[in-house]
């Protein structure tokens, strides 16, 4: 049966750009300016914290892999009192070009932290879309498989090799749905992953994603998940933030979008393969919900 969370992560077309090392030592810390775009670091030796906007304070160490959709503003730092040095986040990621481990507090000696910082990009013009339904921190401690895709990002980032931009690519790829699906659990918050993680509820939106184009009612997906029509629904609706039929439309107009942005299928063809009986109707959701006609969209595309 179609996997979700491939989907999304195959929809919001990761591509890597940027990642360096940092370490810090003594009294030290850094805050960054909201940056919007997805990042992550990657804790490989020591211990700091990391205070993330809207978020309880985190205290990270050897192992720990931190992974923001849509990157706030955050301080990282050591355990001592400190004014942070501020950072604006976009000016440093486009500093490509620099080398070697950036070193924040005392310069010499053993640092008391190294991580491995980057940020990459959604090309996808629906990440905001995607990106809701994702968590707005994931955090994962101690799971070995991403510690080695950590290692390949900055093995291959750190040389000029062929094929390097596609390799880190896959790598990105990779490092999502690792980390994501290592977070799916009941106690997430609302969206995609804690839907998954649903015994319940996962049925329902494997169901849609798998028969997109079938007419689904409230009531049929409840029968996929073995619960009355309306416990389904305040269930679905509390535990992925949207309610059924909502989240079913931003799907198919998700998908509609990247069909359309290909050029490759008449607009009565794209209404077909996301579950519309006409394009007429088709293209009045998708006017409604989009802000212009699928046509306009797919040449503007």
């Amino acid at each position: 049966m179609t996997d979700p969370l491939t989907e999304v992560i195959t929809l919001l077309q990761p591509r890597a750009v940027f990642s360096k090392g940092i370490s810090g030592a003594g009294r030290w810390g850094v805050r960054y300016s909201e940056f919007g775009q997805p990042s992550f670091s990657a804790v490989l030796e020591g211990s700091c914290r990391l205070a993330v906007d809207g978020q309880p304070v985190l205290t990270l160490q050897a192992g720990d892999f931190v992974l923001m959709p849509a990157t706030p503003g955050f301080t990282m730092s050591g355990f001592e009192p400190v004014v942070p040095e501020r950072i604006d986040a976009k000016a440093a990621s486009s500093s490509k070009g620099s080398r070697g481990e950036v070193r924040y507090g005392t310069r010499g000696g053993r640092p008391d932290v190294r991580t491995l910082g980057g940020y990459f990009v959604f090309d996808s013009p629906d990440a905001a879309l995607m990106v809701s339904l994702l968590p707005a921190l994931v955090h994962v401690r101690g799971v070995e498989r991403l510690s080695t895709l950590v290692q390949l990002v900055r093995d291959e980032a750190s040389d000029q090799r062929s094929g390097r931009e596609l390799v880190l690519t896959r790598l990105v790829e990779l490092l999502l749905i690792e980390a994501l699906r290592s977070t799916a659990s009941d106690d997430a918050p609302p969206g995609l992953l804690r839907g998954l993680a649903d015994a319940r509820i996962a049925p329902a939106i494997r169901q849609m994603h798998a028969h997109l184009t079938r007419s689904w009612t409230v009531a049929q997906l409840a029968k996929s998940a073995a619960l009355s029509r309306s416990a389904f629904f305040d269930r679905f609706t509390r535990t992925v933030g949207l309610p059924p039929m909502e989240y079913l439309l931003d799907w198919r107009m998700a998908v509609a979008r990247g069909l359309l942005r290909r050029r490759e299928f008449a607009i009565n063809e794209v209404a077909e393969r996301v579950g519309y009986s006409s394009a007429s109707t088709f293209t009045t959701a998708f006017s409604r919900r989009v802000g212009q006609s699928p046509g306009r969209y797919a040449r503007a595309s």
